[in-house]
């Protein structure tokens, strides 16, 4: 072997070498870093979980109400606690504090698609110090994640004066019970059909409708700085404390949390075939199958139109959905109630504006109607108001519903 193929030897194997030096040398950067990483991700693991385990055997139910609290993006939520939350959730679930055979119903309120509103009673002791409640009964079929989500929904938006507070449910066995605080007077529906005679004779009706709308109003300002939308907004779901100065909005069946959506295309609705009021719903559902803050807002102006009209059912002269959603696509509106004053009907065309994006928001509606109500200061006396309702019992006996006392055991129809 000459001297010049020996170098060449030495040469090759140097390189050889340097390259296994070098390919083993990146292989162990590679996997040092998995390595690192790894260990990053179970210690952050532990400190996400560890905690709250800890934490949450003594204060289950302070611990829960926090988690539910969800951040207002939804990429800046942790997948961990999402699933601590639901363990939560269930655990708290194993024990109600009710059980149906606990219930006395004494009237009914309404029913629904979804459930049976009652007003009711312990048959011993309280619910959470209330001796007389408003109680939901899910009707046979509602599957129990929906009603979790309503309730999850309702457990965000507590201590609102103007939204129908959750005291306990039971979602352990069907029919599932929430059970939510008491209203004298039912539906906002009932009560101005009942009282219509009454009302309409009364000079300052405009300003009674117009406190009750800007009630309303607050309550969905609420709830869209929650990021929720109620999305079935009409007034047999307002419920009547004390009229109207009192009102509630109630029945969150259909209600979304945006804050749990993981994109935009989740504002449209995943089930195009779902049941929804349509009498209510905007123009751009009908089209795109789209339904967010910009539709409560239009819903908002069906019901200041039933409010106007005593409880008139929207589009009246229309008789089957498909002539309901032609006239609403083809941007006919309802028609202008009589007696309504001008403030309103300038707010009703404003909610039912195309585009959408036109449309005011609920903080913008908020401080027209607390204009209209402080013009209204020197007529009606806000602060020391007097019901405008006949006795409760005379009420009751207006909407020929028998009060009784019997058990969920009793009825059937659960």
């Amino acid at each position: 072997m000459t001297q010049c193929q020996l170098d060449g030897c030495v040469i090759g194997l140097a390189a050889g070498l340097c390259f296994s030096v070098l390919t083993f040398t990146l292989l162990g950067a590679v996997w040092l870093r998995k390595y690192r990483s790894l260990i990053r991700t179970i210690r952050e693991l532990r400190e996400c979980t560890v905690p709250l385990v800890r934490v949450c055997r003594p204060l289950p139910v302070v611990l829960e109400e926090e988690l539910e609290e969800v951040p207002p993006h939804p990429l800046q939520r942790s997948s961990k606690v999402q699933t601590t939350s639901v363990r939560l959730w269930k655990g708290r679930q194993q024990y109600p504090h009710f059980t149906k055979s606990d219930l006395n119903l004494l009237q009914l309120i309404k029913a629904g698609k979804e459930g049976v509103f009652y007003q009711a009673r312990m048959t011993k002791g309280t619910c959470n110090g209330h001796s007389l409640f408003t109680c939901k009964i899910s009707k046979e079929g509602v599957r129990p994640k929906h009603v979790d989500l309503e309730i999850s929904i309702m457990k965000k938006l507590v201590q609102h004066k103007n939204i129908l507070q959750l005291l306990d449910w039971n979602t352990t066995e069907e029919p599932y019970i929430l059970i939510m605080e008491y209203v004298n007077f039912g539906t906002l529906r009932t009560f101005l059909q009942t009282n219509k005679t009454h009302l309409s004779a009364d000079p300052e009706l405009q300003g009674l409708l117009t406190i009750a709308s800007y009630h309303i109003a607050l309550a969905l300002q609420h709830l869209h700085s929650k990021m929720i939308v109620h999305c079935d907004l009409a007034l047999r779901n307002i419920m009547v404390s004390r009229f109207p100065w009192e009102v509630k909005v109630a029945e969150f069946g259909l209600a979304r949390d945006l804050t749990r959506m993981t994109s935009r295309r989740s504002s449209r609705w995943r089930n195009p075939r779902k049941r929804v009021p349509l009498r209510w719903y905007p123009p751009e559902y009908f089209k795109s199958n789209h339904y967010s803050f910009p539709g409560d807002v239009w819903a908002f102006g069906i019901v200041l139109w039933e409010m106007q009209t005593f409880g008139t059912l929207p589009y009246p002269n229309l008789e089957t959905s498909e002539a309901v959603v032609y006239h609403i696509c083809i941007g006919h509106k309802n028609t202008n109630p009589e007696g309504c004053r001008q403030e309103i009907l300038h707010l009703m065309q404003d909610c039912w504006s195309e585009p959408q994006t036109l449309r005011p928001s609920f903080t913008d509606i908020v401080n027209m109607l607390e204009n209209i109500v402080e013009s209204d200061a020197d007529y009606v006396d806000v602060g020391g108001p007097q019901l405008l309702v006949k006795e409760e019992a005379e009420y009751h006996e207006a909407k020929c519903l028998q009060a009784c006392s019997v058990s969920l055991d009793d009825k059937s129809a659960m």
